[in-house]
């Protein structure tokens, strides 16, 4: 497919050409959003070899300004944001095997952070979704943009502030947006929304929260799942955990989840009828959600612990869960009982993880990829490699492809 030439625009979106695009079949194996195609950190596909050392070489790698977004991509192309002298944001879109730039579009956008958050760095976080045609991209400021994936020409915007009246979250915009027939969900400054993918209308908004900063903007990105037998958005809030109807914005059930100042920060974690979650100074839960003869949702918790997760979400390999915690280390519950199968010494402040459901990759903020085996039994560490300086960025797996958005680089690797 022929890519066109870079946009040579420095403070706006423009529109390039005018022209209708029928909406592309996404590749289920496309690592297309938040935490890959399904929003668990698990592909479908693929072998990955058994050492990292000689089997994981780095194919190319383009400087950038700061970003804490997830690469995404799509058909061939691979998306990444930054955030350019503290006053705007750019979003950039490589060619994956070349690394050669298809176009770059910015807008002004950025903000500062409370000085108590300053380390974590004003930089933008949400990580892109590519889904039905459409790029969407949320900045600091809750700007959501809509851009075609083909050449970034800007299909509509949306100023959650401005044309919604919603609070700027306090830290920056960090929910990740998801879409799903043809509808984007979002969490922002002031409540969970979801608009129209084709102009960004409002069709609803819910969870409505208090100004303030410790009760505005979400930690947390949502999922779609199937509970009891409904289709339904799960949605972490600052203080709960919630079950959304997705054609009306009613919400089904929800459950407090203790957390120290809002930090609720996973995305929250299905295992068929049942939720998993875990928060910053509270306990890891199981809820199992149901309905009742008369059609009444219930939430049942079957166990809760006091292992306590920070920011980095947890995956699900052979059945057993695999969770970075507050107190830097890694370990693996057993969901039928809660109880952990071990616990590492600390490994990091943060890693993203990913599995093709036989091993899993583990990038830490400090750039270093471990390739680890699932066991129940113990902790057990194939091989690690040095692949970026700060990571924490959520990594991203494309066919023989690793792609690391390290602080002020985009990296990829080819497995050999």
């Amino acid at each position: 497919m022929k890519r066109l030439a870079a946009v040579k625009s420095p403070l706006c979106i423009a529109f390039l050409i005018s022209f209708t695009v029928s909406a592309p079949r996404i590749d289920a194996a496309d690592w297309n959003q938040w935490r890959g195609p399904m929003r668990d950190g698990i592909v479908s596909s693929g072998t990955w070899p058994q050492k990292l050392a000689g089997k994981l070489n780095l194919t190319w790698e383009k400087p950038l300004s700061p970003s804490y977004s997830g690469p995404v991509i799509h058909d061939g192309l691979v998306f990444t944001t930054e955030t350019i002298d503290k006053k705007y944001e750019r979003v950039t879109a490589y060619d994956l095997s070349s690394g050669e730039q298809a176009w770059s579009v910015q807008w002004e956008g950025s903000m500062s952070v409370p000085f108590f958050a300053a380390s974590n760095g004003d930089w933008i976080r949400s990580t892109p979704v590519c889904a039905e045609g459409k790029l969407l991209v949320l900045g600091m400021r809750d700007h959501l943009v809509c851009l075609n994936p083909t050449d970034g020409t800007e299909l509509w915007k949306v100023d959650f502030s401005k044309d919604h009246g919603t609070p700027l979250p306090a830290f920056g915009a960090v929910c990740s947006p998801l879409v799903d027939e043809g509808a984007v969900y979002i969490q922002n400054g002031g409540a969970v929304c979801k608009l129209s993918l084709e102009d960004g209308s409002q069709i609803w908004k819910t969870l409505e929260n208090s100004a303030g900063m410790m009760s505005s903007g979400a930690f947390s990105s949502p999922v779609i799942a199937e509970l009891a037998g409904v289709k339904q958005m799960l949605v972490a809030t600052r203080m709960e955990l919630c079950g959304v109807d997705l054609e009306t914005g009613s919400v089904l059930w929800k459950e407090p989840i203790e957390s120290f100042r809002g930090m609720n920060i996973l995305t929250p974690l299905v295992m068929g009828d049942k939720v998993f979650t875990s928060a910053h100074s509270g306990r890891a839960q199981l809820f199992e959600i149901g309905r009742d003869d008369s059609g009444a949702w219930s939430v049942k918790e079957l166990w809760n612990q006091k292992t306590q997760a920070y920011m980095s979400s947890p995956i699900v390999v052979d059945g057993q869960i695999y969770m970075h915690l507050k107190n830097k280390r890694f370990t693996s519950l057993n969901p039928e009982t809660g109880e952990a199968n071990w616990t590492t010494s600390p490994v990091g402040d943060y890693w993203s993880m990913a599995s093709n459901g036989k091993d899993i990759l583990a990038l830490s903020d400090k750039g270093d990829l471990r390739l680890i085996a699932p066991n129940s039994a113990e902790y057990e560490l194939k091989d690690e490699a040095k692949v970026a300086d700060n990571s924490w960025a959520h990594l991203a797996i494309q066919g023989d492809k690793v792609i690391v958005r390290d602080l002020n680089a985009l990296k990829v690797y080819t497995w050999k």
